[in-house]
Protein backbone atom coordinates (compact mmCIF):
# COMPACT_ATOMS: atom_id res chain seq x y z
CA UNK A 1 0.00 0.00 0.00
CA UNK A 2 1.06 3.45 -1.32
CA UNK A 3 0.42 6.11 1.70
CA UNK A 4 -1.43 9.65 -0.13
CA UNK A 5 1.63 11.80 1.15
CA UNK A 6 4.32 9.33 -0.44
CA UNK A 7 2.32 9.26 -3.46
CA UNK A 8 1.51 13.26 -3.80
CA UNK A 9 5.25 13.46 -3.38
CA UNK A 10 5.98 11.62 -5.80
CA UNK A 11 3.93 13.41 -8.92
CA UNK A 12 5.45 16.65 -7.46
CA UNK A 13 8.89 15.32 -7.59
CA UNK A 14 8.21 14.00 -11.66
CA UNK A 15 7.06 17.55 -12.51
CA UNK A 16 3.38 17.27 -12.30
CA UNK A 17 2.38 20.65 -10.66
CA UNK A 18 -1.40 21.51 -11.35
CA UNK A 19 -4.25 18.90 -10.54
CA UNK A 20 -8.02 19.23 -11.03
CA UNK A 21 -10.68 16.77 -11.36
CA UNK A 22 -14.17 15.68 -9.27
CA UNK A 23 -14.98 14.19 -5.70
CA UNK A 24 -14.36 10.64 -5.55
CA UNK A 25 -14.26 8.62 -2.11
CA UNK A 26 -11.41 6.44 -3.16
CA UNK A 27 -9.43 9.36 -4.49
CA UNK A 28 -10.58 11.77 -1.41
CA UNK A 29 -7.18 11.05 0.59
CA UNK A 30 -5.34 12.29 -2.71
CA UNK A 31 -7.45 15.40 -3.30
CA UNK A 32 -7.41 16.19 0.72
CA UNK A 33 -3.75 16.63 0.52
CA UNK A 34 -3.75 18.49 -2.59
CA UNK A 35 -6.36 20.65 -1.52
CA UNK A 36 -4.21 21.42 1.15
CA UNK A 37 -0.56 21.79 0.18
CA UNK A 38 -0.41 25.45 -1.35
CA UNK A 39 2.33 24.18 -3.79
CA UNK A 40 0.19 22.15 -5.58
CA UNK A 41 -2.90 23.60 -6.77
CA UNK A 42 -5.91 21.66 -6.99
CA UNK A 43 -8.59 22.95 -8.94
CA UNK A 44 -11.95 21.18 -8.14
CA UNK A 45 -14.56 20.58 -11.16
CA UNK A 46 -17.89 19.57 -11.73
CA UNK A 47 -17.28 17.21 -14.50
CA UNK A 48 -14.95 15.21 -15.51
CA UNK A 49 -15.05 16.67 -18.81
CA UNK A 50 -14.91 19.88 -17.64
CA UNK A 51 -11.86 18.71 -15.55
CA UNK A 52 -10.02 17.54 -18.81
CA UNK A 53 -11.25 21.26 -19.95
CA UNK A 54 -9.16 22.87 -17.18
CA UNK A 55 -6.34 20.74 -17.27
CA UNK A 56 -5.67 21.41 -21.18
CA UNK A 57 -5.65 25.03 -20.70
CA UNK A 58 -2.94 24.55 -17.75
CA UNK A 59 -1.06 22.26 -20.38
CA UNK A 60 -1.47 25.41 -22.41
CA UNK A 61 -0.34 27.91 -19.92
CA UNK A 62 3.35 25.78 -19.69
CA UNK A 63 1.69 23.07 -16.58
CA UNK A 64 2.04 19.67 -16.25
CA UNK A 65 -1.28 18.87 -15.04
CA UNK A 66 -3.06 15.85 -13.76
CA UNK A 67 -6.87 15.12 -13.83
CA UNK A 68 -8.55 12.71 -11.18
CA UNK A 69 -11.97 11.15 -11.63
CA UNK A 70 -13.90 8.36 -10.72
CA UNK A 71 -14.40 5.42 -13.48
CA UNK A 72 -18.38 6.01 -13.12
CA UNK A 73 -17.81 9.65 -14.69
CA UNK A 74 -15.14 8.83 -17.33
CA UNK A 75 -17.99 8.01 -19.90
CA UNK A 76 -18.36 11.88 -19.71
CA UNK A 77 -14.79 12.48 -20.83
CA UNK A 78 -14.95 10.00 -23.78
CA UNK A 79 -15.33 13.06 -26.69
CA UNK A 80 -13.37 15.28 -24.84
CA UNK A 81 -10.41 13.16 -24.45
CA UNK A 82 -10.73 11.71 -28.68
CA UNK A 83 -11.61 15.14 -29.66
CA UNK A 84 -9.27 17.53 -27.96
CA UNK A 85 -6.54 15.91 -25.68
CA UNK A 86 -6.07 12.70 -27.94
CA UNK A 87 -6.02 15.16 -31.33
CA UNK A 88 -3.66 17.77 -30.09
CA UNK A 89 -1.56 15.37 -28.10
CA UNK A 90 -2.32 16.98 -24.57
CA UNK A 91 -0.03 14.81 -22.22
CA UNK A 92 -2.53 14.97 -19.08
CA UNK A 93 -1.96 12.30 -16.32
CA UNK A 94 -5.12 10.50 -15.56
CA UNK A 95 -5.87 9.17 -12.45
CA UNK A 96 -9.10 7.48 -12.34
CA UNK A 97 -10.74 5.30 -9.63
CA UNK A 98 -11.97 1.83 -10.39
CA UNK A 99 -14.92 1.47 -8.87
CA UNK A 100 -16.71 -1.56 -9.58
CA UNK A 101 -13.62 -3.91 -10.00
CA UNK A 102 -14.46 -7.39 -10.25
CA UNK A 103 -18.10 -6.63 -9.61
CA UNK A 104 -17.63 -5.81 -5.89
CA UNK A 105 -19.40 -2.68 -5.46
CA UNK A 106 -22.77 -0.72 -5.76
CA UNK A 107 -24.79 -1.80 -8.10
CA UNK A 108 -24.99 1.62 -11.01
CA UNK A 109 -21.20 1.17 -10.79
CA UNK A 110 -20.51 -2.30 -11.93
CA UNK A 111 -20.72 -2.17 -15.55
CA UNK A 112 -18.22 0.92 -15.52
CA UNK A 113 -15.99 -1.37 -13.79
CA UNK A 114 -15.91 -4.24 -16.12
CA UNK A 115 -15.53 -1.46 -19.10
CA UNK A 116 -12.78 0.92 -17.64
CA UNK A 117 -9.77 -0.15 -19.10
CA UNK A 118 -11.62 -1.52 -22.53
CA UNK A 119 -12.66 2.31 -22.76
CA UNK A 120 -9.34 3.76 -22.37
CA UNK A 121 -7.42 1.32 -24.52
CA UNK A 122 -10.18 1.44 -27.77
CA UNK A 123 -9.86 5.30 -27.82
CA UNK A 124 -6.17 5.03 -27.69
CA UNK A 125 -5.41 6.27 -24.03
CA UNK A 126 -2.42 4.16 -22.52
CA UNK A 127 -3.64 2.90 -19.01
CA UNK A 128 -1.86 0.37 -16.28
CA UNK A 129 -3.50 -0.30 -13.06
CA UNK A 130 -1.33 0.94 -9.48
CA UNK A 131 -0.18 -2.01 -7.89
CA UNK A 132 -0.59 -1.82 -4.24
CA UNK A 133 2.89 -2.64 -3.64
CA UNK A 134 5.04 0.78 -2.85
CA UNK A 135 7.61 0.08 -5.67
CA UNK A 136 6.13 -1.26 -7.92
CA UNK A 137 3.27 1.76 -7.98
CA UNK A 138 6.24 3.69 -8.59
CA UNK A 139 7.99 1.86 -11.43
CA UNK A 140 3.90 2.34 -12.85
CA UNK A 141 4.23 6.23 -12.24
CA UNK A 142 7.53 6.07 -13.95
CA UNK A 143 5.90 4.37 -16.81
CA UNK A 144 3.01 6.94 -17.27
CA UNK A 145 5.82 9.67 -16.60
CA UNK A 146 7.25 8.04 -19.87
CA UNK A 147 4.70 7.75 -22.04
CA UNK A 148 3.34 11.47 -21.58
CA UNK A 149 6.66 12.73 -21.73
CA UNK A 150 7.72 10.74 -25.07
CA UNK A 151 4.51 10.05 -26.86
CA UNK A 152 2.58 13.28 -25.92
CA UNK A 153 -0.71 11.12 -24.76
CA UNK A 154 -2.77 11.33 -22.33
CA UNK A 155 -1.93 8.04 -19.95
CA UNK A 156 -3.66 6.79 -17.02
CA UNK A 157 -3.49 5.39 -13.75
CA UNK A 158 -6.28 3.01 -12.38
CA UNK A 159 -6.49 3.13 -8.96
CA UNK A 160 -8.47 0.48 -6.76
CA UNK A 161 -9.82 1.09 -3.70
CA UNK A 162 -6.98 0.68 -0.66
CA UNK A 163 -3.75 1.00 -3.22
CA UNK A 164 -3.69 4.70 -1.63
CA UNK A 165 -4.24 4.98 2.18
Amino acid sequence: MTSTKDFCVALKEKGFDFYTGVPCSILKGVINYLSEDLDLPYIPATREDEAIGIATGAYLAGKKPVVLMQNSGMGNSIGTLASLVLLYEIPLLLLISWRGFQGRDAPEHILMGKSTLKLLVEIGVPARVLPKEKEKAEETLLEAVKIINERSLPTAIIIRRGVIE
